[in-house]
């Protein structure tokens, strides 16, 4: 900046020329200086306070959009901040289908200790024993004089636990804040909701991992911190899966069996109310693994889903559904039923020898549950066409159930399908499936022959391809009702219910080949009411034996039918179901070509 002299030489020259005085062209040149000082200032100020205001503007306009978008949205309440820990240890409940906790989080403290900074580690050895009894004193007082500087304790600790080593006093004791997963139900659904483990573990927290069941299979859903915590909602009904158990525990008990499983499945949906395995376990206190052995021995084994067995007659009602489906046959055929059926070197015959005649109608077919009646129904469809069937229906892969266990619980289909095993498996014999995939058919057939796909989760429904015409399949569950009106299935029917299902005992197979003589599984498949199916009931007896009247029985009939009847009275009602009045169907007597009555309704 160049300044202007106040006096400048010329000017001043010239003004004592002239006579002027020099004094006022400093005083001109002087308020010419303060005023362009002035301006300055003036124009430097008016920038300060143009920029002033607009960060005033521009903060006011921030708090100001901000209150307004707080005004129009929802209140809730506030979070705290996530923890720095790089241990998630979070994990959202599991409920109910009406929002009842089926597995929740426990906040409690783990036990630790630094052995360096104890002042008296035999003595709060010999007090940890006393607090807990499965610790061992001797071994305590090792770790705390050896080399350690942290020690594990106990991973979980109870409010009075942790007050009881407080009383010790020891500053080498110390407690790390964590999660425990808590079952507030006890072995009820064990098997469906598996159970947890601690995984990465640190002082300030522990992340629980699923060890079995939906734990496992939605490890990734209830860990994910996006979810914000919402539960996984499962169909299981805890009322009906109670009662379910109850009554299956003590059918079990009551037939001297050495297993026992029951399903509870809604028809339209797939959802499953209720499944249960037994013997079980307390998911709060998970058992190890059996490492040798029958696996069915160990309770963590779900017969539900991991069995594996030849379910017996429950499959005569598949081939007779197809071949009326194919309108090969109707309920009042007449088909051959001339035991024995020779096929190939094997012979054919009825259970225990019973002879019942030269000919049989399907519906006396699947009443009296005949064997050489439904290889004649077999024969009709062919091998081709009966596998497609049973392929349609489930029967030839793992249940799409979401149990981590479900994928590796493949039935065990033949490698090959002669006319021999054609006829077996007609009757229930050389495929094994589990009770889920019975509960399934049978919920397709109750379905008006539309796949129905097993789900444990709500509002999932998967139904899959129509499979049998609607008109078969009422017509297969109307055949299923005879069985209960006036077959093997008696002591299943519940008045008011219309219960409709088929019998069906298998002898076990020995690991070594063969069968055994008096162990058997014995399994009831049900639907009701027969009029308008709205649930499917399958229990399943593990070598039982019904002891009545001085006599034996293993039969599914005497054993799995009576407790399925007894799970129907009591589950009916918690369904929301209320008894019906049934209208008798009339008996009609045909007299046969030789001389046999046959009594159909």
């Amino acid at each position: 900046m160049i300044r202007t002299p106040l006096r400048p030489l010329a000017r001043i020259l010239r003004a004592r020329e002239t006579g002027e005085n020099p004094d006022a062209i400093e005083a001109e040149n002087r308020a010419l200086r303060h005023a362009a000082i002035q301006d300055s200032a003036r124009k430097g100020a008016e920038r300060r306070l143009t920029f002033m205001a607009m960060v005033f503007v521009l903060a006011f306009g921030t708090v100001g959009t901000r209150m307004a978008m707080l005004a129009a949205s929802e209140p809730s309440e506030p979070r705290a901040q996530a923890s720095a820990s790089r241990i998630t240890s979070q994990r959202a409940d599991i409920t109910d289908r009406h929002g009842r906790v089926l597995a929740t989080n426990l906040p409690t403290y783990a036990l630790y200790a630094h052995p360096r900074q104890m002042i008296d580690p035999e003595g709060a050895a010999e007090k940890l024993a006393a607090i807990f009894p499965d610790l061992d004193a001797a071994r305590l007082k090792r770790d705390f004089s050896g080399k350690l500087s942290f020690l594990w304790i106990q991973r979980t600790i109870s409010p009075e636990q942790m007050q009881a080593v407080h009383d010790i006093g020891e500053p080498g004791l110390l407690f790390g804040p964590r999660e425990m997963r808590l079952y507030p139900n006890g072995k009820i659904a064990s098997h469906i909701l598996g159970g947890t483990k601690f995984g990465d573990e640190g002082v300030a927290s522990a992340q629980i991992l699923g060890t079995g069941g939906v734990e496992k299979a939605f490890d990734g859903y209830l860990t994910d911190p996006t979810k914000d915590s919402a539960p996984l909602t499962l169909s299981v009904d805890l009322t009906v899966q109670a009662a379910m158990e109850e009554v299956l525990s003590n059918g079990m008990k009551v037939m001297n069996a050495k297993g026992a499983t029951g399903i509870v499945m809604e028809v339209a949906s797939g959802e499953i109310l209720a499944m249960a395995s037994l013997p079980d376990f307390d998911p709060n206190h998970r058992p190890a693994p059996l490492l040798k052995g029958d696996p069915s021995d160990s309770p963590l084994f779900n017969r539900a889903v991991q069995g594996q067995y030849e379910l017996g007659s429950t499959f005569k009602i598949f081939p007779v559904a197809q071949a009326m489906d194919l309108k090969l046959v109707n309920p009042t055929t007449m088909i051959n039923s001339k035991a024995p059926l020779k096929i190939g070197k094997y012979l054919i015959n009825e259970f225990r020898g019973h002879n019942y005649g030269n000919q049989l109608s399907i519906t006396d077919i699947i009443v009296k549950s005949s064997n050489v009646g439904t290889v004649r129904v077999a024969q009709l469809l062919g091998a081709d066409r009966q596998k497609e069937f049973l392929e349609k229906l489930g029967f030839f892969e793992a249940t799409p159930v979401e149990l981590i266990e479900a994928p590796g619980a493949k039935p065990l289909v033949p490698r090959r399908w002669p006319a021999v095993t054609s006829a077996t498996v007609a009757f229930g014999h050389g495929l094994a499936a589990s009770p889920l995939h019975l509960a399934s058919a049978y919920a397709t057939i109750a379905n008006g022959g539309r796949r129905v796909l097993p789900t444990l989760i709500r509002d999932r429904a998967r139904q899959g391809d129509q499979v049998l015409s609607p008109e078969a399949a009422r017509s297969a569950v109307q055949l299923l009702r005879q069985v209960v009106v006036r077959g093997s299935g008696r002591s299943a029917n519940v008045e008011g219910y219309e219960v409709a299902g088929k019998t069906g005992t298998a002898d076990k197979p020995r690991p070594t080949g063969g069968y055994y003589g008096n162990k058997v599984v014995s399994t009831f498949a049900s639907v009701f009411p027969a009029n308008d199916p709205k649930y499917v009931v399958v229990v399943s007896l593990d070598e039982p034996t019904s002891v009545k009247g001085g006599g034996e029985s293993r039969t599914a009939g005497m054993t799995a039918a009576p407790v399925a009847g007894e799970v129907i009275r009591r589950v009916a009602p918690l369904l929301g179901m209320r008894p019906i009045t049934e209208t008798p169907l009339p008996v009609v007597e045909r007299p046969l070509a030789d001389g046999i009555k046959l009594v159909s309704n």
